[in-house]
């Protein structure tokens, strides 16, 4: 709880968490208004969509950053050495800075969607089990990239070299990821097509789109061939839920075995 409190003292009087937050705001209220035109039915779903859409640009790029700064600046200002000789080992400071951070950022953004949906009762028919998947796909989306942030942040020395990494992983995930897949894609077949799909909702992006896109019925699984059911072998919510316990879990590994305690400019 200490480290809870701690973190919110230090971004109440940064800048980075409420202009992140401010931009959050700005793309729900501005695609709110654009989409105020469609159906009051079917218009949600479409709004949904656009707002997972237009977040993807830019919620994993932002929570690298955030995660990345969050746990370097304890290097720069030499607080972390203070915190690691009161018998606290690296790997539980890790654990609660991680919880410190992940509550920080998850807090507000799950309040302005609670808030969010008063303007929506008057444009839209609200269906709740598609909004709270909705929610959900953002939520595990902030999960993983704060938690890679995080690793950043921990094997960084200069600010330079979190940014190098962080533009790095965004663009990976982004492009490069898919674009490796597309060149092994002749290759696949019905022996291979489980590793072909496990290797692609590595991906949270991917596994994050799927998931909503599924649970709203954009995509229907009734009618598929024969490899699309090997390609989908277990429901898209398990390819998700499987995604963010991996990848949370291997950043806070590697950030804890590869860190560096020392912080220059």
């Amino acid at each position: 709880m200490h480290y809870v409190w701690k973190e919110w003292k230090e971004n109440l009087k940064g800048k980075g968490l409420w202009l992140s937050f401010a931009i959050i705001v700005l793309v729900s209220i501005s695609l709110l208004v654009r989409s105020s035109s469609l159906s009051i039915d079917k218009g949600f779903y479409v709004l949904l969509i656009n707002l997972f859409d237009a977040f993807v640009y830019f919620i994993p790029i932002l929570c690298l950053f955030l995660g990345a700064f969050a746990l370097f600046q304890e290097k720069e200002q030499k607080t972390l050495i203070m915190l690691l000789t009161r018998r606290d080992s690296f790997r539980s400071f890790l654990f609660k800075k991680s919880i410190a951070v992940q509550s920080v950022l998850l807090g507000p953004m799950i309040l302005w969607f609670f808030l969010y949906v008063i303007p929506l009762k008057f444009f839209y028919q609200i269906e709740w089990s598609a909004y709270g998947f909705y929610l959900l796909s953002v939520i595990c989306l902030v999960l993983v990239f704060t938690q890679i942030g995080i690793f950043v942040g921990s094997i960084s020395r200069t600010r330079m070299q979190i940014v190098g990494f962080t533009i790095a992983i965004w663009f990976y995930f982004f492009f490069l990821h898919d674009f490796i897949l597309l060149s092994f894609l002749p290759d696949v077949s019905y022996e291979n097509v489980k590793l072909f799909s496990s290797l692609y909702f590595l991906n949270p992006l991917q596994a994050a789109r799927m998931f909503l896109e599924s649970s709203l019925g954009v995509y229907s699984f009734e009618h598929m061939s024969k490899l699309l059911q090997s390609f989908m072998w277990m429901k898209p919510g398990l390819f998700l839920l499987g995604n963010v316990i991996l990848l949370v879990l291997l950043s806070f590994v590697c950030g804890a075995a590869f860190h560096r305690k020392e912080g220059s400019e």
